[in-house]
């Protein structure tokens, strides 16, 4: 298996006890082993305790902390993990608050800490030396010369880990915002935080927004409840965060879980460096910043033997870091309100600015099918037209059954169009349909017609065709009317949305057409919860019923006729695959850049909806590929619409796609 650039981080906090590195040491090895981790942080001072007061300027307790530093070199050789331990350690005639990174067996850094807080509660100032521009640029330890200074990163395979301590992270620019610059992609902090009331989600704010700042991984750890607590509670509080959302964050004292929290903390996450390095690839403003300081730092690299493929550690299976099988719907219900509110509020707003810049009489034209997409259109153009007093009378709501519309869909268009006072014309597009077959000559589903034929007498043949028969010509020639008729009455609004417009599910110049489309970056996934929510919010009575009748309508073109039953014989989801499936590829390869195969690795650690077998995503995710670069043609001449989302396929905003381009080495 592949590692996908998945790179395993714990921050972890031991139990402590005041004063006693050997003891410390011993805990600290004890939790490095126990976990599964390429990079193991440890707290500030973590060798000693960040609480020994005056008791930091004796020898006994110096040397106690460097004979525990050298039982954790000695024993760092038994595994592949990079290690982090902080203590106090004499450099030249002062005493500096350091973080020490071991691996291997040896010692490969030695980082010490910028900003000493000497304030309120924190004294160090009486205690240890700031990093300054004299610091040397390597020391002595245990005979053997190591780098040391703040311009220091470690590399470790794909990653290249920047470390501060504590303070360092809450001054107005930290040290890792620099490292950052410089290539640094996982910043770590060695902390000692005490609790008092609020101060948890003031840290949990700064860790998810410095992480989102710098494009990178941030790892924290903080010493836990074994400190002194004579005047301060240190509550063990460890977190891991990346480009701007927490992964996973420990127990802690105070955060009001049972059973109380008093022992040794960890979390452990996979951290995406490829994903990291996406964005910062993506994000042309990152590198703006750069100078002559960050091609100054240097880099010291974290070096393990190679493994022996017939004897070394079995490939992970397992992948611990939040994984949304829907990446476009919350799973909360408050945030997925939220959420829907507030693509309401951007859809409304972009139909208002519009609709300001058109003739008071100009009419909103809208296609309405009893499907999802036109009726969030329609919704959304109600919307707009109460916020500007503009009258509903001002929208027409057009239904045009064809051969392939059922009387379910008829049924709830109709409904839906009546109880939103929109005004209603309805035009059956069959005898013109009929009318085009006969000029182009053309055999609808293979049936030949003449002009004797009848649109009634052509209606029962078709419905009695098998299931496998394909009419392309068929299906276009009645997409494309029914945007003649619509464009022929006013300003059309579309009602494509983006999963569509990804695979190309549409007909070039008919339903792919529009003056202006409110749905163009909302994904298939999300639409039918929009609908639900403005059911929930903006309605009631049988327009709400009729609303959640169509969230529950099975998604269908309804271009070809329904069976001799009148039942649906056309779905979409059975032609192109599941959309759940579809938005979970279209997120990962459009805001990630991922690759066919990460893609597929992720998918099968989703918890979908449905259980797909392994062949079935597979299928699915090749088709989908073969679809989005086959269509990017539709995409490149796409009406405007707002952007609703971080993902937005664009060609005049995000997505800048050549319509001619190969997708074999995206499909492996």
């Amino acid at each position: 298996m592949q590692n996908h650039g998945f790179y395993r981080v714990t921050a972890a906090a031991p139990a402590m006890s005041v004063a006693n590195p050997a003891a410390n040491a011993a805990a600290s090895m004890q939790m490095i082993d126990s976990v599964d981790a390429d990079l193991v942080v440890l707290p500030e001072l973590g060798l000693t305790g960040y609480t020994c007061g005056d008791l930091f300027a004796t020898d006994a307790l110096l040397d106690a902390a460097l004979d525990g530093l050298a039982e954790i070199a000695a024993h760092s050789s038994l595994h592949r993990k990079v290690v982090i331990v902080g203590m106090p350690l004499s450099v030249g005639t002062s005493l500096m608050n350091v973080a020490v990174v071991v691996a291997n067996g040896s010692i490969e850094a030695v980082i010490p800490k910028s900003y000493l807080p000497t304030y309120r509660e924190f004294y160090e100032g009486r205690h240890f030396r700031g990093s300054d521009e004299t610091d040397p640029p390597t020391i002595e330890i245990f005979g053997e010369s190591v780098p040391f200074g703040t311009d220091l990163l470690v590399q470790h395979g794909d990653a290249r880990i920047a470390v501060e301590i504590c303070e360092d992270f809450w001054t107005p620019i930290p040290p890792s915002s620099h490292a950052a610059i410089a290539g640094a992609n996982v910043l770590v902090n060695l902390s000692a935080s005490n609790e008092t009331i609020g101060k948890a989600a003031w840290r949990r704010d700064l860790v998810r927004s410095q992480s989102g700042r710098c494009i990178a991984a941030y790892v924290y750890a903080s010493s836990g409840p074994g400190e002194s607590t004579s005047d301060l509670v240190f509550g063990g509080h460890c977190l891991v965060a990346e480009n701007g959302g927490i992964l996973g964050e420990s127990r802690r004292v105070g955060d009001g879980v049972e059973p109380f929290h008093f022992e040794a903390s960890s979390i452990t996450c996979d951290v995406d460096l490829q994903r990291l390095s996406h964005d910062r690839r993506v994000i042309g403003s990152f590198d703006d910043a750069r100078s002559d300081r960050h091609l100054q730092y240097r880099v010291v690299a974290a070096e393990f033997p190679e493994v022996d493929p017939d004897w070394g550690p079995l490939p992970r299976t397992n992948l611990l870091r939040p994984l949304d099988a829907h990446p476009f719907v919350p799973d909360e219900s408050g945030e997925l309100d939220s959420r829907c509110a507030e693509i309401f509020s951007i859809q409304t707003a972009g139909l208002v600015k519009r609709l300001s810049r058109l003739g008071s009489d100009t009419k909103l034209s809208i296609g309405v099918s009893g499907g999802l997409d036109s009726t969030l259109a329609l919704l959304v153009a109600i919307r707009a037209c109460d916020a500007v007093g503009k009258s509903r009378s001002d929208i027409v709501g057009m239904t045009m059954p064809g051969f392939g519309t059922t009387d379910h869909t008829r049924t709830s268009a109709d409904q839906l169009i009546e109880l939103t006072d929109v005004q209603l014309e309805t035009i059956d597009i069959r005898r013109l349909c009929l009318d085009t077959f006969l000029s182009l000559g053309h055999s609808p589903l293979g049936i030949v017609i003449d002009g004797e034929t009848t649109v009634d007498g052509l209606q029962v043949r078709l419905n009695n065709v098998g299931d496998d028969a394909k009419d392309l010509t068929f299906e276009n020639v009645q997409a494309r009317i029914r945007t003649m008729l619509l464009m022929s009455r006013g300003f059309v609004l579309g009602t494509g949305d983006m999963s569509e417009q990804a695979l190309g599910w549409s007909t070039y110049n008919a339903d792919h057409m529009s003056m202006y489309n409110v749905n163009t970056s909302v994904p298939k996934t999300l639409v039918c919860f929009l609908v639900r929510y403005a059911a929930e919010h903006f309605f009631d009575g049988p327009l709400r019923q009729v609303l959640h009748r169509i969230a529950d309508t099975p998604i269908s073109p309804e271009l070809l006729p329904p069976r001799a039953d009148g039942t649906l014989r056309q779905a979409t989801e059975a032609t192109v695959g599941s959309y759940e499936l579809l938005d979970f590829f279209l997120y990962h390869f459009v805001r990630n850049g991922f690759d066919q195969q990460k893609i597929l690795y992720l998918a099968s650690h989703a918890k979908f909806d449905q259980q797909y077998a392994p062949e079935t995503i597979a299928e699915t995710l090749d088709g989908f590929f073969k679809r989005f670069f086959f269509n990017q043609f539709k995409r490149n001449c796409v009406p405007d619409g707002p952007k609703v989302g971080s993902v937005s396929l664009s060609p005049r905003g995000d997505w800048r796609m050549p319509s001619d381009a190969d997708s074999d080495a995206f499909r492996d």
